[in-house]
């Protein structure tokens, strides 16, 4: 069913394949929307999961094999006016967008004995700065009056401690609250804002040790996949969550830490 057809869609952070960020993109697609996408290989390339300089070729092309509109851009998201070009892009190439998926984020490891003042700005610039930003600049463009929709990608922060990853957990922490508060400022323009947290979720940073023992926290008795948070999102963007706003939505298979 094309329940979103029409649409337009932007998704931050969809490079590789087996993301997250891709599975977005593909589950919206599919249900009618145009989709924009951004991505920044130079980050990827630096990860473990690394990525092959033709999947976000290929993920335009799969996009395209569904009959919608695409479009993308290789962006830097820690410039301080990437929200104001990508918003200004979409709309000259699709015009005003509807939906915006903030996906796109930064995790590298440390803890209180190794972060540097480089490593907390690289986080801040994309986990907090460039989503509020570009959440921002979506509701100052949106005119539509309803049926707007904003949602974030946070990691359950606040479920549990995350050692080793201190600057990762404080700056996506910050999406929380974040999401709360935008929620109650932009509901008088027919957006809604809420923030996803899918648990941990095989998207191809995981190892064999990783896996095994994740697998012992899902009552489901198998890890999160992409996919699975594509889905929920494709449910917030609908008609049918129009009264669902400010709300962060654990949707990791009862996932226990």
């Amino acid at each position: 069913m094309k329940q979103l057809k029409g649409k337009i869609a932007i998704i931050t952070g969809a490079s590789r394949l087996k993301g997250i960020g891709a599975a977005i993109c593909l589950e919206l697609a599919e249900a009618g929307c145009d989709i924009f996408f951004t991505y920044w290989t130079e980050y990827d390339r630096t990860m473990p999961w690394n990525i092959e300089s033709e999947e976000p070729r290929l993920l335009k092309e799969q996009l395209l094999e569904k009959g919608v509109k695409v479009s993308s851009v290789e962006l830097d998201l820690s410039k301080s006016n990437a929200a104001t070009d990508l918003l200004n892009r979409v709309i000259d190439e699709f015009g005003e967008p509807d939906i915006l998926i903030n996906n796109a984020a930064y995790s590298t490891n440390n803890d209180f004995t190794s972060l540097t003042v480089d490593d907390l700005d690289q986080h801040y610039f994309i986990n907090i700065r460039a989503t509020t930003l570009l959440s921002s600049q979506f509701a100052r463009t949106f005119k539509k009056k309803r049926g707007g929709r904003i949602v974030n990608i946070t990691s359950g922060q606040f479920q549990g401690p995350m050692p080793g990853e201190l600057a990762y957990a404080t700056t996506k922490g910050a999406i929380d609250a974040l999401t709360i508060t935008l929620a109650a400022e932009v509901a008088k323009l027919g957006i809604t804002v809420n923030a996803i947290n899918p648990g941990p979720t095989d998207s191809g940073w995981m190892t064999d040790h990783d896996k095994s023992e994740l697998l012992k926290m899902f009552p489901f008795g198998r890890i999160g996949e992409p996919r699975d948070v594509a889905r929920t999102i494709r449910f917030l963007v609908s008609e049918d969550a129009e009264w669902i706003t400010g709300q962060i939505i654990h949707s990791e298979g009862g996932f226990k830490r």
